[in-house]
């Protein structure tokens, strides 16, 4: 029965969810930073699971209106400040994938924070893919490789990539849509897919669940036959 130690989540659907509600998209943002807790929680109490990759801001998502990306901003630093005493409770370790730079320093100053403060911790690791993009992570991968000297292959690929994360078991898209827009690239090499048309904010740990039961009963062959 195949083990999941690491999933990945194309977090999507917080719009569409407030606008069916007749909400400003932002109350659709907040919904689902709750949902991030719920999902994190159970996934810190999961036997197997040690990793959590959560796709939460893209190198596209600059392209959304300025009101909506400064309030993700500021939503951000203020789940950081707030969500810390669940990482400690839960055991979670914070961690970040994607280019920070393009960050106010206040923002990168938070984020620094709840990762020294957290990085004791080892039930799991969460990690927020922020300003990421798959193929922007390899460039700058293969930028530091060659600023090091170092002539790349498959087996040291990993150590230049944002964080040691190893490979993605399954990867879960909410909302509809049946792409992977850019995430892990790399990682998700041979990650089953998972595609749920429930929107972010009414996902539930019952249905991750029913997810990883199906994810246990599906052959997979890496290749071979």
């Amino acid at each position: 029965m195949n083990r999941v130690s690491h999933i990945a989540i194309i977090m999507d659907g917080n719009g569409r969810w407030a606008t069916q509600r007749g909400m400003q998209r932002i109350r659709g943002h907040e919904r689902g930073a709750e949902v991030v807790r719920e999902i994190t929680t159970y996934c810190a109490n999961h036997p197997e699971v040690e990793v959590l990759t959560l796709y939460a801001f893209s190198t596209e998502n600059w392209k959304r209106p300025k009101m909506e990306v400064e309030f993700l901003m500021k939503l951000l630093e203020n789940w950081l400040r707030k969500e810390l005493p669940t990482y400690q409770r839960e055991g979670v370790r914070f961690e970040t994938i994607g280019d920070l730079s393009k960050f106010s320093p206040r923002l990168q100053e938070r984020i620094a924070e709840t990762k020294e403060l957290t990085r004791g911790n080892r039930k799991l690791t969460q990690v927020l893919a922020l300003n990421y993009g798959g193929r922007d992570e390899i460039i700058r991968a293969c930028r530091k490789a060659c600023r090091a000297g170092v002539e790349l292959n498959e087996a040291n690929f990993e150590e230049f990539l944002d964080a040691d994360l190893g490979d993605v078991d399954m990867m879960v898209r909410t909302g509809g849509e049946q792409r992977i827009s850019n995430f892990l690239l790399w990682r998700a090499a041979y990650a089953e897919l998972f595609f749920t048309p429930t929107l972010w904010p009414d996902f539930t740990a019952q249905e991750l669940e029913r997810l990883i039961e199906e994810f246990k009963g599906r052959e997979r062959r890496f290749g071979a036959l």
